[in-house]
Protein backbone atom coordinates (compact mmCIF):
# COMPACT_ATOMS: atom_id res chain seq x y z
CA UNK A 1 0.00 0.00 0.00
CA UNK A 2 1.43 3.35 -0.52
CA UNK A 3 1.75 5.80 1.98
CA UNK A 4 2.70 9.16 2.67
CA UNK A 5 5.55 7.84 4.86
CA UNK A 6 6.87 5.11 1.77
CA UNK A 7 6.40 8.70 -0.37
CA UNK A 8 8.84 11.43 1.29
CA UNK A 9 10.73 11.41 -1.78
CA UNK A 10 7.82 12.84 -3.93
CA UNK A 11 7.30 16.10 -4.48
CA UNK A 12 2.90 17.01 -3.33
CA UNK A 13 3.88 15.00 0.98
CA UNK A 14 7.79 15.70 0.56
CA UNK A 15 6.90 18.00 3.35
CA UNK A 16 5.17 15.57 5.44
CA UNK A 17 8.19 14.01 6.86
CA UNK A 18 8.76 16.68 8.84
CA UNK A 19 5.24 15.59 10.87
CA UNK A 20 5.89 12.44 11.46
CA UNK A 21 8.59 12.62 14.00
CA UNK A 22 7.68 11.39 17.77
CA UNK A 23 4.79 12.70 19.64
CA UNK A 24 7.66 14.13 22.38
CA UNK A 25 9.30 16.10 20.01
CA UNK A 26 6.61 19.16 20.80
CA UNK A 27 8.99 21.28 22.82
CA UNK A 28 8.58 19.91 26.64
CA UNK A 29 10.59 20.10 30.19
CA UNK A 30 10.24 18.14 33.39
CA UNK A 31 9.10 20.59 36.28
CA UNK A 32 10.17 18.33 39.24
CA UNK A 33 12.83 19.80 40.47
CA UNK A 34 11.43 23.46 39.95
CA UNK A 35 8.44 22.44 41.76
CA UNK A 36 8.78 19.72 43.98
CA UNK A 37 6.21 17.68 42.00
CA UNK A 38 7.61 14.40 40.67
CA UNK A 39 7.27 12.90 37.09
CA UNK A 40 5.68 16.02 35.66
CA UNK A 41 6.10 17.25 32.29
CA UNK A 42 4.63 20.54 31.11
CA UNK A 43 4.34 20.64 27.10
CA UNK A 44 4.19 23.85 25.01
CA UNK A 45 2.89 23.60 21.98
CA UNK A 46 4.21 26.24 20.34
CA UNK A 47 7.59 25.14 21.57
CA UNK A 48 8.31 28.18 23.27
CA UNK A 49 11.38 28.87 25.13
CA UNK A 50 10.34 30.08 28.71
CA UNK A 51 11.42 27.98 31.31
CA UNK A 52 9.86 25.32 32.86
CA UNK A 53 8.34 26.91 36.06
CA UNK A 54 6.87 30.14 34.09
CA UNK A 55 4.95 27.86 31.23
CA UNK A 56 3.58 25.62 34.34
CA UNK A 57 1.96 28.86 35.80
CA UNK A 58 0.00 29.25 32.34
CA UNK A 59 -3.03 28.02 32.09
CA UNK A 60 -6.90 27.99 34.06
CA UNK A 61 -5.84 27.35 37.28
CA UNK A 62 -4.64 29.24 40.31
CA UNK A 63 -1.43 28.00 42.16
CA UNK A 64 -3.78 26.58 44.98
CA UNK A 65 -5.85 24.78 42.73
CA UNK A 66 -3.19 23.14 41.03
CA UNK A 67 -1.64 22.19 43.97
CA UNK A 68 -4.76 20.62 45.43
CA UNK A 69 -5.75 19.25 42.44
CA UNK A 70 -2.21 17.04 42.24
CA UNK A 71 -2.57 16.11 45.89
CA UNK A 72 -5.91 14.60 44.82
CA UNK A 73 -4.85 13.11 41.34
CA UNK A 74 -1.42 11.87 41.66
CA UNK A 75 -2.15 8.85 42.98
CA UNK A 76 -4.19 7.57 40.18
CA UNK A 77 -0.81 7.64 37.39
CA UNK A 78 -1.37 5.22 35.22
CA UNK A 79 -5.10 3.97 36.18
CA UNK A 80 -8.24 4.42 33.35
CA UNK A 81 -9.96 7.31 35.04
CA UNK A 82 -12.90 7.37 32.83
CA UNK A 83 -15.54 6.83 35.62
CA UNK A 84 -13.34 6.19 38.84
CA UNK A 85 -12.16 9.63 40.13
CA UNK A 86 -15.06 12.53 41.18
CA UNK A 87 -13.47 15.73 39.73
CA UNK A 88 -14.32 19.15 40.88
CA UNK A 89 -17.64 20.74 38.56
CA UNK A 90 -14.61 23.49 37.73
CA UNK A 91 -12.92 21.64 34.67
CA UNK A 92 -16.11 20.49 33.23
CA UNK A 93 -18.52 21.91 30.19
CA UNK A 94 -22.14 22.29 30.15
CA UNK A 95 -22.72 18.83 27.81
CA UNK A 96 -22.20 15.33 28.33
CA UNK A 97 -20.70 12.56 26.23
CA UNK A 98 -23.96 12.23 24.80
CA UNK A 99 -24.07 15.17 23.52
CA UNK A 100 -20.86 15.48 22.61
CA UNK A 101 -21.32 12.03 20.29
CA UNK A 102 -24.36 14.41 18.61
CA UNK A 103 -21.44 17.24 17.87
CA UNK A 104 -20.38 14.46 14.89
CA UNK A 105 -23.51 15.38 13.04
CA UNK A 106 -22.64 18.92 12.55
CA UNK A 107 -21.73 18.70 9.16
CA UNK A 108 -24.21 15.68 7.88
CA UNK A 109 -24.44 17.39 4.74
CA UNK A 110 -20.95 15.61 3.92
CA UNK A 111 -22.97 12.01 4.06
CA UNK A 112 -25.59 13.23 2.45
CA UNK A 113 -23.06 14.38 -0.13
CA UNK A 114 -21.40 11.05 0.09
CA UNK A 115 -24.52 8.99 -0.67
CA UNK A 116 -25.69 11.06 -3.29
CA UNK A 117 -22.05 10.63 -5.29
CA UNK A 118 -21.79 7.82 -7.44
CA UNK A 119 -17.92 7.65 -7.83
CA UNK A 120 -16.55 4.99 -4.74
CA UNK A 121 -13.46 6.81 -3.80
CA UNK A 122 -14.77 10.65 -4.30
CA UNK A 123 -17.64 9.18 -1.88
CA UNK A 124 -15.00 8.14 0.76
CA UNK A 125 -13.65 11.91 0.67
CA UNK A 126 -16.46 13.30 1.53
CA UNK A 127 -17.52 10.24 4.42
CA UNK A 128 -13.75 11.04 5.52
CA UNK A 129 -13.98 14.46 5.54
CA UNK A 130 -17.10 14.39 7.92
CA UNK A 131 -15.21 11.92 10.35
CA UNK A 132 -12.36 14.80 10.29
CA UNK A 133 -14.90 17.68 10.89
CA UNK A 134 -15.57 17.04 14.46
CA UNK A 135 -12.06 16.82 15.15
CA UNK A 136 -12.36 20.80 15.73
CA UNK A 137 -15.07 20.74 18.60
CA UNK A 138 -12.90 17.87 20.32
CA UNK A 139 -9.79 20.30 20.41
CA UNK A 140 -11.91 21.81 23.51
CA UNK A 141 -10.01 20.84 26.97
CA UNK A 142 -13.63 21.28 29.29
CA UNK A 143 -14.43 17.70 30.53
CA UNK A 144 -18.24 16.65 29.43
CA UNK A 145 -20.49 15.27 32.60
CA UNK A 146 -20.25 11.51 32.68
CA UNK A 147 -24.11 10.49 31.79
CA UNK A 148 -25.94 8.55 33.99
CA UNK A 149 -27.33 5.51 33.84
CA UNK A 150 -30.14 5.54 31.49
CA UNK A 151 -29.56 8.67 30.22
CA UNK A 152 -30.28 9.77 27.15
CA UNK A 153 -30.17 13.11 24.16
CA UNK A 154 -32.39 13.46 21.49
CA UNK A 155 -31.75 15.99 18.71
CA UNK A 156 -34.00 16.90 15.94
CA UNK A 157 -34.25 20.10 13.71
CA UNK A 158 -30.59 19.30 11.96
CA UNK A 159 -30.33 17.91 8.26
CA UNK A 160 -33.76 16.22 8.75
CA UNK A 161 -31.87 14.28 11.68
CA UNK A 162 -33.26 12.01 14.10
CA UNK A 163 -30.68 11.42 16.76
CA UNK A 164 -30.72 9.63 20.01
CA UNK A 165 -28.35 8.34 22.11
CA UNK A 166 -28.29 6.66 25.77
CA UNK A 167 -25.93 5.58 28.30
CA UNK A 168 -26.50 1.82 28.31
CA UNK A 169 -23.62 1.06 31.01
CA UNK A 170 -22.02 2.43 33.69
CA UNK A 171 -18.77 0.26 35.29
CA UNK A 172 -17.43 0.05 32.27
CA UNK A 173 -19.44 3.53 30.88
CA UNK A 174 -20.71 2.84 27.70
CA UNK A 175 -23.21 4.69 25.50
CA UNK A 176 -24.31 3.98 21.63
CA UNK A 177 -26.31 6.29 19.52
CA UNK A 178 -27.72 6.20 16.22
CA UNK A 179 -28.95 8.85 13.64
CA UNK A 180 -30.58 8.88 10.71
CA UNK A 181 -32.24 10.91 7.72
CA UNK A 182 -32.82 9.74 4.02
CA UNK A 183 -29.51 9.47 3.19
CA UNK A 184 -27.99 7.34 6.14
CA UNK A 185 -27.92 5.77 9.60
CA UNK A 186 -25.11 6.24 11.75
CA UNK A 187 -24.68 3.82 14.29
CA UNK A 188 -21.79 3.78 16.89
CA UNK A 189 -20.92 1.60 20.46
CA UNK A 190 -18.57 3.94 22.37
CA UNK A 191 -16.52 2.63 25.58
CA UNK A 192 -13.66 5.18 26.10
CA UNK A 193 -10.61 3.74 28.00
CA UNK A 194 -8.04 6.68 29.17
CA UNK A 195 -4.92 6.33 30.76
CA UNK A 196 -3.80 8.93 33.36
CA UNK A 197 0.00 9.98 33.15
CA UNK A 198 0.42 12.96 35.66
CA UNK A 199 0.04 15.77 33.51
CA UNK A 200 -1.81 14.44 30.44
CA UNK A 201 -4.38 11.75 29.64
CA UNK A 202 -4.31 9.05 26.89
CA UNK A 203 -7.75 8.89 25.20
CA UNK A 204 -8.39 5.77 23.67
CA UNK A 205 -11.83 5.84 21.94
CA UNK A 206 -12.63 1.92 21.96
CA UNK A 207 -15.64 2.09 20.16
CA UNK A 208 -17.48 1.21 16.86
CA UNK A 209 -18.79 3.94 14.04
CA UNK A 210 -21.04 2.63 11.79
CA UNK A 211 -22.25 4.14 8.50
CA UNK A 212 -24.71 3.21 5.88
CA UNK A 213 -25.43 5.18 2.88
CA UNK A 214 -28.92 4.17 2.40
CA UNK A 215 -29.10 4.93 -2.45
CA UNK A 216 -26.89 1.69 -2.47
CA UNK A 217 -26.76 0.03 1.07
CA UNK A 218 -22.66 1.06 1.37
CA UNK A 219 -21.43 0.31 4.63
CA UNK A 220 -18.47 2.68 6.31
CA UNK A 221 -16.20 1.47 9.16
CA UNK A 222 -14.72 4.10 11.08
CA UNK A 223 -11.67 3.56 13.44
CA UNK A 224 -10.61 7.01 14.78
CA UNK A 225 -6.74 7.61 16.27
CA UNK A 226 -6.27 8.09 20.03
CA UNK A 227 -6.37 11.03 21.58
CA UNK A 228 -4.01 12.88 24.35
CA UNK A 229 -4.77 16.00 26.30
CA UNK A 230 -1.65 17.58 27.53
CA UNK A 231 -1.06 20.03 30.74
CA UNK A 232 -3.82 18.86 32.70
CA UNK A 233 -2.83 20.48 35.81
CA UNK A 234 0.48 22.63 34.80
CA UNK A 235 0.43 24.46 32.12
CA UNK A 236 -2.07 25.51 28.95
CA UNK A 237 -3.59 22.83 28.32
CA UNK A 238 -4.04 21.36 24.36
CA UNK A 239 -5.70 18.54 22.65
CA UNK A 240 -3.42 17.02 19.75
CA UNK A 241 -4.59 13.00 17.87
CA UNK A 242 -1.47 11.83 16.92
CA UNK A 243 -2.05 8.78 14.38
CA UNK A 244 -4.41 6.81 12.31
CA UNK A 245 -7.62 7.24 11.12
CA UNK A 246 -9.02 4.79 8.58
CA UNK A 247 -12.38 4.58 7.46
CA UNK A 248 -13.14 1.13 4.87
CA UNK A 249 -16.08 0.63 2.82
CA UNK A 250 -17.11 -3.15 4.09
CA UNK A 251 -19.34 -3.50 0.39
CA UNK A 252 -16.07 -2.80 -1.81
CA UNK A 253 -12.96 -3.07 0.36
CA UNK A 254 -12.06 0.46 -0.98
CA UNK A 255 -10.76 2.54 2.21
CA UNK A 256 -9.04 5.94 3.26
CA UNK A 257 -5.99 5.79 5.53
CA UNK A 258 -5.22 9.43 7.40
CA UNK A 259 -2.12 10.89 9.20
CA UNK A 260 -3.31 12.85 11.78
CA UNK A 261 0.50 14.50 12.45
CA UNK A 262 1.94 14.74 15.76
CA UNK A 263 2.51 17.91 17.26
CA UNK A 264 6.87 18.87 16.46
CA UNK A 265 9.17 21.13 17.55
CA UNK A 266 7.88 24.72 17.42
CA UNK A 267 4.44 23.35 16.79
CA UNK A 268 5.85 21.99 13.17
CA UNK A 269 2.83 19.38 12.14
CA UNK A 270 0.21 20.38 14.52
CA UNK A 271 -3.19 20.10 12.98
CA UNK A 272 -2.31 18.03 9.72
CA UNK A 273 -3.81 15.09 8.11
CA UNK A 274 -2.58 13.60 4.83
CA UNK A 275 -3.20 10.54 3.03
CA UNK A 276 -5.02 8.65 0.40
CA UNK A 277 -8.23 6.87 -0.45
CA UNK A 278 -7.25 3.49 -1.68
CA UNK A 279 -9.09 0.71 -3.53
CA UNK A 280 -9.37 -2.71 -2.57
CA UNK A 281 -6.14 -3.54 -4.19
CA UNK A 282 -4.42 -1.17 -2.18
CA UNK A 283 -3.63 1.34 -4.84
CA UNK A 284 -4.11 5.24 -4.18
CA UNK A 285 -6.65 6.86 -6.16
CA UNK A 286 -7.28 10.29 -4.01
CA UNK A 287 -4.98 12.00 -2.17
CA UNK A 288 -6.19 14.10 0.70
CA UNK A 289 -4.64 16.52 2.86
CA UNK A 290 -5.58 19.63 5.16
CA UNK A 291 -5.63 20.53 8.52
CA UNK A 292 -8.43 19.15 11.07
CA UNK A 293 -9.41 22.71 12.54
CA UNK A 294 -9.72 24.21 9.24
CA UNK A 295 -10.71 22.45 5.82
CA UNK A 296 -9.68 19.32 4.38
CA UNK A 297 -9.03 19.10 0.14
CA UNK A 298 -8.46 16.42 -2.34
CA UNK A 299 -6.98 15.86 -5.81
CA UNK A 300 -6.97 12.57 -8.22
CA UNK A 301 -3.45 10.82 -7.58
CA UNK A 302 -1.40 8.08 -9.61
CA UNK A 303 -0.09 5.02 -8.96
CA UNK A 304 3.14 6.61 -6.78
CA UNK A 305 0.23 8.73 -4.95
CA UNK A 306 1.20 12.25 -6.67
CA UNK A 307 -1.47 14.42 -8.23
CA UNK A 308 -2.93 13.34 -11.81
CA UNK A 309 -1.80 16.03 -14.59
CA UNK A 310 -4.55 18.26 -15.24
CA UNK A 311 -6.25 18.22 -12.12
CA UNK A 312 -6.12 20.66 -8.92
CA UNK A 313 -6.57 20.29 -5.70
CA UNK A 314 -10.24 20.99 -4.25
CA UNK A 315 -11.59 21.88 -0.87
CA UNK A 316 -14.29 19.68 -0.05
CA UNK A 317 -15.01 21.29 3.55
CA UNK A 318 -14.23 24.27 5.24
CA UNK A 319 -15.01 24.26 9.31
CA UNK A 320 -17.59 27.03 10.24
CA UNK A 321 -17.74 30.24 11.64
CA UNK A 322 -17.46 30.11 15.56
CA UNK A 323 -18.28 32.53 18.45
CA UNK A 324 -15.18 34.56 19.41
CA UNK A 325 -14.02 34.43 22.87
CA UNK A 326 -16.40 31.72 23.86
CA UNK A 327 -16.52 30.26 27.30
CA UNK A 328 -16.26 26.90 26.91
CA UNK A 329 -14.94 27.35 23.21
CA UNK A 330 -18.08 26.33 22.05
CA UNK A 331 -19.31 26.55 18.06
CA UNK A 332 -22.42 27.39 16.78
CA UNK A 333 -23.36 23.98 16.56
CA UNK A 334 -22.43 23.46 20.20
CA UNK A 335 -24.97 25.84 21.32
CA UNK A 336 -27.43 24.71 19.40
CA UNK A 337 -26.94 21.03 20.86
CA UNK A 338 -27.21 22.77 24.21
CA UNK A 339 -30.23 24.26 23.38
CA UNK A 340 -33.89 23.06 23.51
CA UNK A 341 -34.32 24.32 19.54
CA UNK A 342 -33.52 21.30 18.50
CA UNK A 343 -35.10 19.15 21.36
CA UNK A 344 -38.43 16.99 19.29
CA UNK A 345 -41.62 17.65 20.98
CA UNK A 346 -42.13 15.81 24.40
CA UNK A 347 -38.80 15.77 25.04
CA UNK A 348 -37.84 12.71 27.21
CA UNK A 349 -37.28 13.31 30.75
CA UNK A 350 -33.90 11.14 30.87
CA UNK A 351 -32.26 13.89 28.04
CA UNK A 352 -28.98 15.40 29.04
CA UNK A 353 -30.89 18.77 28.88
CA UNK A 354 -32.68 18.82 31.70
CA UNK A 355 -29.49 17.71 33.93
CA UNK A 356 -29.45 20.08 37.04
CA UNK A 357 -25.89 20.19 37.33
CA UNK A 358 -25.33 20.79 33.68
CA UNK A 359 -27.98 23.45 33.53
CA UNK A 360 -26.78 25.47 36.50
CA UNK A 361 -22.96 25.42 35.25
CA UNK A 362 -24.15 26.76 32.24
CA UNK A 363 -25.44 29.35 33.88
CA UNK A 364 -22.53 29.92 35.44
CA UNK A 365 -23.47 28.80 39.30
CA UNK A 366 -20.30 26.35 39.58
CA UNK A 367 -21.13 25.90 43.91
CA UNK A 368 -24.99 24.46 42.60
CA UNK A 369 -23.50 22.62 39.71
CA UNK A 370 -21.23 20.94 42.19
CA UNK A 371 -23.85 20.09 44.76
CA UNK A 372 -26.40 18.92 41.92
CA UNK A 373 -23.69 16.79 40.66
CA UNK A 374 -22.91 15.08 44.08
CA UNK A 375 -27.02 14.19 44.53
CA UNK A 376 -27.11 13.05 41.06
CA UNK A 377 -24.01 10.42 41.58
CA UNK A 378 -25.63 9.60 44.77
CA UNK A 379 -29.29 8.72 44.12
CA UNK A 380 -27.24 7.12 40.79
CA UNK A 381 -25.51 4.78 43.73
CA UNK A 382 -28.82 4.30 45.55
CA UNK A 383 -31.05 3.18 42.55
CA UNK A 384 -27.98 0.48 42.16
CA UNK A 385 -28.39 -0.73 45.50
CA UNK A 386 -32.14 -0.69 45.15
CA UNK A 387 -32.08 -3.08 41.80
CA UNK A 388 -29.50 -4.89 43.00
CA UNK A 389 -31.47 -5.92 46.70
CA UNK A 390 -34.44 -6.73 43.85
CA UNK A 391 -32.16 -8.44 41.44
CA UNK A 392 -33.12 -6.58 38.86
CA UNK A 393 -31.10 -6.01 36.19
CA UNK A 394 -30.81 -2.89 34.36
CA UNK A 395 -31.91 -2.98 30.72
CA UNK A 396 -31.52 0.18 27.92
CA UNK A 397 -34.45 1.46 26.54
CA UNK A 398 -33.54 1.98 23.04
CA UNK A 399 -30.48 -0.30 22.50
CA UNK A 400 -30.19 -4.00 22.57
CA UNK A 401 -26.77 -5.67 23.39
CA UNK A 402 -25.97 -8.11 21.31
CA UNK A 403 -24.03 -11.83 20.96
CA UNK A 404 -21.60 -9.72 19.01
CA UNK A 405 -17.85 -9.00 20.15
CA UNK A 406 -16.02 -6.85 18.37
CA UNK A 407 -12.08 -6.47 18.69
CA UNK A 408 -10.42 -2.77 18.46
CA UNK A 409 -6.49 -1.05 18.89
CA UNK A 410 -7.41 -0.77 22.48
CA UNK A 411 -9.39 -3.54 23.67
CA UNK A 412 -12.55 -6.25 23.25
CA UNK A 413 -15.62 -4.13 22.47
CA UNK A 414 -19.44 -5.54 23.49
CA UNK A 415 -22.16 -4.41 20.67
CA UNK A 416 -25.02 -2.60 21.49
CA UNK A 417 -28.08 -3.22 18.54
CA UNK A 418 -30.53 0.12 17.72
CA UNK A 419 -34.00 -1.72 18.09
CA UNK A 420 -35.93 0.47 16.61
CA UNK A 421 -38.35 1.55 19.40
CA UNK A 422 -37.47 5.17 19.25
CA UNK A 423 -38.81 5.61 15.72
CA UNK A 424 -42.07 4.06 17.27
CA UNK A 425 -41.93 6.46 19.97
CA UNK A 426 -41.69 9.30 18.04
CA UNK A 427 -43.76 8.35 15.33
CA UNK A 428 -46.83 7.97 18.57
CA UNK A 429 -45.52 11.08 20.15
CA UNK A 430 -45.33 13.45 16.52
CA UNK A 431 -49.10 12.42 15.49
CA UNK A 432 -50.60 13.03 18.31
CA UNK A 433 -53.01 16.03 18.99
CA UNK A 434 -52.97 16.12 22.34
CA UNK A 435 -48.95 16.99 23.68
CA UNK A 436 -49.51 19.02 26.77
CA UNK A 437 -48.35 22.64 26.72
CA UNK A 438 -45.41 22.60 29.09
CA UNK A 439 -42.23 24.82 30.34
CA UNK A 440 -39.80 22.13 28.86
CA UNK A 441 -37.48 23.72 31.03
CA UNK A 442 -39.46 22.79 33.82
CA UNK A 443 -39.70 18.98 33.16
CA UNK A 444 -37.22 17.16 36.18
CA UNK A 445 -34.84 14.90 35.00
CA UNK A 446 -35.45 11.31 35.52
CA UNK A 447 -32.88 8.90 33.51
CA UNK A 448 -34.48 6.25 36.15
CA UNK A 449 -38.29 5.84 34.40
CA UNK A 450 -39.21 4.52 31.21
CA UNK A 451 -39.56 6.78 28.25
CA UNK A 452 -43.64 6.49 27.65
CA UNK A 453 -43.41 7.84 31.32
CA UNK A 454 -42.23 11.15 30.47
CA UNK A 455 -44.06 14.19 30.39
Amino acid sequence: MASPKKNQSKGFFAAMSSGLSMFGNAMHRSVNGLLGYEGVEVINPEGGKEDAEEEAQRGRWKQEERESHWKMMHKYIGSDVTSMVTLPVLIFEPMTMLQKMAELMEYSYLLDQADECEDPYLQLVYAASWAISVYYAYQRTWKPFNPILGETYEMVNHGGISFISEQVSHHPPMSAGHAENEHFTYDVTSKLKTKFLGNSLDVYPVGRTRVMLKRDGVVLDLVPPPTKVNNLIFGRTWVDSPGEMIMTNLTTGDKVVLYFQPCGWFGAGRYEVDGYVYNAAEEPKILMTGKWNESMSYQPCDMEGEPLQGTELKEVWHVADAPENDKFQYTYFAHKINSFDTAPKKLLASDSRLRPDRFALEKGDLSKAGAEKSSLEERQRAEKRTREAKGDQFTPRWFDLTDEVTATPWGDLEIYHYNGKYNEHRATVDSSDSINEVDITSIEFNPWQYADDST
